[in-house]
């Protein structure tokens, strides 16, 4: 069940990127990457990702790696900061730094050597996905 909910939160999160924004690709990595424009696609977001961590046995920082030669990591300072790093493949690397509170964010990275490191301050939201060959 625990996985089944997770690739249904996945492929929505995928469904949701394709239409809104469009993909930048460079060096064997394409990148989506999704910025709520209101406050309503904001707590949708915010929603899909606490939902994906608590399925996968975390709460507000989940690191999720299938793979080898994967490197994530997540800070946090502040409150209510919400994130996530999954990674599956090989030479990935990400990493998602969040200060001030009430940030939420999730690194999907998939195929192999993608490399993100995210940071944000105050209230930001956002959701990537990378796809390296």
């Amino acid at each position: 069940m625990k996985r089944s909910l997770a690739s249904l939160l996945l492929a929505t999160a995928v469904s949701a990127m394709a239409l809104a924004a469009a993909p930048a690709s460079a060096g064997g990595t394409i990148s989506v990457t999704f910025t709520p424009r209101n406050s309503e696609e904001r707590a949708a977001l915010a929603a899909g990702l606490l939902i994906y961590n608590l399925a996968q046995g975390g709460g507000r920082a989940v690191i999720t790696q299938r793979g080898s030669g994967n490197g994530a990591g997540i800070r946090q300072s502040g409150r209510g900061n919400l994130g996530a790093v999954h990674q599956e493949g090989t030479g990935h690397s990400g990493t998602l730094d969040q200060s001030g509170g009430g940030n939420a964010f999730g690194l999907f990275q998939f195929g192999r050597n993608t490399a993100a490191a995210v940071a944000q301050s105050g209230g930001a939201a956002g959701l990537m996905l990378q796809y390296g060959w």
